[in-house]
């Protein structure tokens, strides 16, 4: 048990997410007190199981006097902040993204201001620095080249400021792109372990593209780990694997791992607008810091995760337009 997050009170925002319900299970597993914020359009398959043990607050981080009640309500130790919008390549609403993105993030901080807190953690993207041609460093300028991005850098900046300026316990934890247990079933690594358990060829636009994919156990892990450190107001870490693979070599990876013999459907190779030839987390600071680096390598994640959707496909041959 991590005793530091053991009967602490958290409050976790983007819980029907992909991260968010692995940080609710998480945090329920190490015995803290979970409440979770929700919209009423919000699909709950993935925590649907652990509902009854958590607190369930309805609200939408626009609703600054409605999330300043509930915090008043709830005096969280530790807010997991994961509440997001515009990453995905049906989410294009530019004034969505900005207000979920920044005034959410904004409003969730001013009504946390209200109480005292031991940790809030922003959660950050590697969509924030834009095209790179060396691994990404924190200290690096960000140059973000999609509104996601731009307005996901405008919240971090949000945050290391308050986090200096007010001596606030506030971090951002720059993701890049995790995968594991209950990600979205159109997402590459979801797609592929789909298609292979249900003997379909698997398809991918472009084998070239590349990413540094991180296993969530790692990215969980991350976050635990700040409730054990000192307090580093206004800091940001990047959570990556520190390697770039392309999508042709992941995909071609879980083929080899799912033991099935079926061939991978490729299309057109194409280069996308601002495509970029290097996605690669630098890790150093996070490491040097934190202590943090990865336990899985590409290999030993993709089997774990192979496991989870045999396993749980269940899940997904309930969802409405699964592959």
């Amino acid at each position: 048990m991590m005793t530091s997050l053991n009967g602490k009170n958290i409050l976790i925002t983007g819980a029907t997410g992909f991260v968010g319900a692995n940080l609710v299970r998480m945090a329920l597993k190490e015995g803290s007190e979970v409440h979770i914020i929700t919209r009423e359009q919000s699909d709950k398959w993935r925590i649907s199981d652990v509902l009854a043990d958590v607190s369930e607050f309805n609200a939408d981080l626009l609703e600054y006097n409605k999330i300043k009640c509930i915090i008043s309500d709830i005096e969280p130790d530790i807010i997991y902040h994961t509440a997001t919008y515009g990453g995905r390549p049906n989410q294009t609403d530019v004034t969505r993204i900005m207000q979920t993105n920044l005034i959410g993030t904004i409003n969730l901080i001013e009504a946390c201001k209200k109480t005292s807190f031991d940790l809030f953690v922003n959660t950050g993207s590697s969509s924030e620095y834009g095209i790179k041609k060396k691994p990404m460093h924190e200290e690096d300028p960000l140059d973000p080249v999609n509104d996601y991005g731009i307005s996901k850098s405008a919240a971090t900046q949000y945050c290391r400021a308050i986090g200096r300026n007010e001596d606030l316990p506030i971090v951002t934890l720059r993701l890049f792109s995790p995968y594991g247990r209950y990600e979205e079933y159109d997402r590459l690594i979801p797609s592929v372990i789909l298609s292979c358990l249900r003997r379909k060829k698997p398809k991918i636009s472009s084998p070239n593209f590349v990413r540094d994919f991180v296993y969530l156990k790692d990215v969980l892990d991350a976050y635990a780990k700040l409730s054990d450190i000192p307090q580093f107001n206004g800091e940001i870490f990047n959570i990556g694997s520190g390697k770039q693979y392309t999508v042709g070599d992941v995909a071609n990876k879980i083929i080899e791992l799912s033991g099935y013999d079926i061939e991978l459907e490729v299309g057109m190779p194409q280069k996308w607008h601002n495509e970029p030839k290097k996605w690669q987390a630098d890790i150093s600071k996070t490491n040097d810091i934190l202590g943090w680096k990865p336990r899985y390598d590409l290999e030993s994640g993709l089997a774990e995760t192979i496991r989870w959707f045999q396993e749980n496909i269940s899940l997904y041959d309930n969802l409405k337009g699964t592959l």
